[in-house]
């Protein structure tokens, strides 16, 4: 026969209940920790459009490059690739503006949730 538990599965006596906070979490009340960490990501997130644009023109150009040596072709793989690495940066970039906009809409309707709920 298994032990009977004697906790109500609280973490202190103080906290609310289970479903208190559950009911809380889905209003979306969040810890300000949480929002300073998510906002955090985001902003890093952002902030890698320009090494991911850079690495990938540079890739391009390098495997151009060495295309060209290859098969004696300069330039004319170098500056297909260097297209190819242009194309790609630049989707990244697209990628990374829809993703900051979903962010910012998601923000938006959380703010506007928590304070509706809060009436």
């Amino acid at each position: 026969m298994p032990p009977v538990s004697s906790h109500s599965g609280e973490m202190s006596q103080d906290s609310m209940s289970q479903d208190a906070h559950r009911k809380g979490v889905a209003k979306g009340v969040h810890a300000p920790a949480a929002v300073k960490g998510k906002r955090t990501y985001n902003a890093l997130n952002a902030s890698s459009v320009g090494l991911e644009m850079g690495i990938s023109v540079g890739l391009g150009a390098l495997i151009g490059y060495y295309l060209d040596k290859w098969l004696g072709t300069q330039p004319w793989m170098m500056l297909l690739w260097l297209l190819f690495g242009l194309v790609a940066g630049f989707r990244g970039v697209f990628r990374a503006v829809a993703r900051a906009e979903k962010a910012a809409q998601d923000e938006i309707a959380e703010s506007k949730e928590a304070t509706h709920g809060r009436t």
